[in-house]
């Protein structure tokens, strides 16, 4: 059910980005002759006054179809209402509308987290957490143990994140103050103040110069409190409308600057992180296991899927929104449009090699999924 449940939602994602195209169309007096989901051979279609609804065999995408280069349409090509006979900023709000339509249904997924759910949050203790002292040296001769949390400095609490700070986000607010705090004073004793399970012990540490920076052989992660049922995170719920979409807002921001930043890595470093790129079969494992582990995770999955699928598709890449966008912006430079040859060999091309990629990823995916 996990599975068939984040395949509906990636077709619901596909729907609504389509959806976006024709709304912009249709609400602007524009001609769309054709709504798809997917690509290749139909599955099913139905005929509307206007449109022809249909499902197709390669679920890797959807498009809407205009009538402007249909040699069975019977629209006279000098109608107005063609999308290539409209203004430039006519067609630009046509093909943005789906990355548009994308990144609003992120949103509005969230707020629906956020009111039936809850916002995901985490609760700290104070201090940060030592999972294991890495060194016999340093530390372990001043007697710090594995598990022992570090509540203070030279009698300075660490500062750490407020057990009412709601997100997702693991906070390094404690675990960079320790670590800044040792890293410059290398030679330096420190006392260090340790909660030990129920007890809390002194202990005097000299960090060790490594380059100039101090080192004492542990390692941090911040003093997450556990749930009742073991989880780190919970659901914080609230009645407040305005703090119900603040925080969908919240979270939203936070899922688009990650999705921006991982793109820049990818586009940066692209020769060591090329196998990070996932396909449709990768998306749908991943999903379902999160299905599995917490079904209202499914809320934040489709919020970064909607958002990864409106950036990709405003890449100016051929055969992508942005492509096309790309071409209107040269139009709009030139006062006329590029040939129409120069146009459909581009977008042919990019087609093809999109719906290539689809594939090997789709094999590449799948092949990894099965047993060694």
């Amino acid at each position: 059910m996990s599975v068939l449940a984040v395949i509906l939602l990636l077709a619901v994602l596909i729907f609504v980005h389509e959806l976006g195209h024709f709304l912009a169309a249709r609400l602007q007096g524009i001609y769309a002759n054709r709504f798809s989901l997917g690509f290749g051979p139909i599955v099913w279609k139905y005929q509307g006054s206007q449109t022809e609804y249909a499902l197709r065999a390669l679920p890797l995408g959807g498009f809407v179809g205009f009538p402007d280069d249909d040699p069975d349409s019977e629209i006279p090509p000098n109608d107005p209402n063609l999308l290539k006979n409209r203004p430039v900023l006519d067609r630009a709000i046509v093909i943005s509308a789906g990355v548009i339509a994308n990144l609003l249904f992120a949103y509005l997924v969230l707020v629906a987290q956020m009111g039936f759910v809850g916002l995901p949050s985490i609760q700290y203790n104070p201090g940060a957490l030592i999972p294991k002292v890495v060194s016999q040296e340093t530390a372990a001769q001043a007697g710090i143990r594995d598990g022992d949390v570090i509540v203070a400095i030279n009698g300075q609490p660490i500062p750490f994140t407020k057990p009412e700070t709601s997100t997702l986000e693991i906070s390094t607010e404690a675990t960079s103050a320790l670590r800044e705090a040792i890293e410059s004073r290398p030679g330096q004793p420190l006392n260090l103040t340790i909660q030990r399970k129920s007890e809390r012990v002194n202990v005097t540490v000299t960090p060790k110069d490594d380059a100039g920076k101090g080192r004492i052989g542990i390692q941090l992660q911040p003093n997450i409190k556990p749930q009742p049922d073991g989880k780190l995170a919970y659901y914080k719920r609230s009645t407040n409308v305005l703090q119900i979409f603040s925080w969908a807002g919240e979270e939203f921001q936070q899922n688009v600057v990650r999705t921006v930043q991982g793109f820049g890595q990818l586009i940066s470093n692209f020769s060591k992180t090329a196998d990070q790129v996932a396909g449709p079969v990768a998306i749908v494992a991943t999903g379902a296991k999160i299905a599995e582990s917490d079904a209202a995770s499914l809320f934040n999955f489709a919020s970064l899927i909607s958002i990864n699928l409106a950036i990709i598709n405003i890449l100016p890449l051929p055969a992508l929104d942005g492509g096309q966008l790309a071409f209107l912006l040269v139009e709009g430079v030139r006062g006329k449009p590029l040939p129409n040859r120069i146009q459909e060999s581009v977008m042919q091309t990019g087609l093809v090699l999109l719906l290539g990629l689809g594939v090997f990823l789709i094999i590449r995916d799948t092949v990894n999924l099965i047993p060694q």
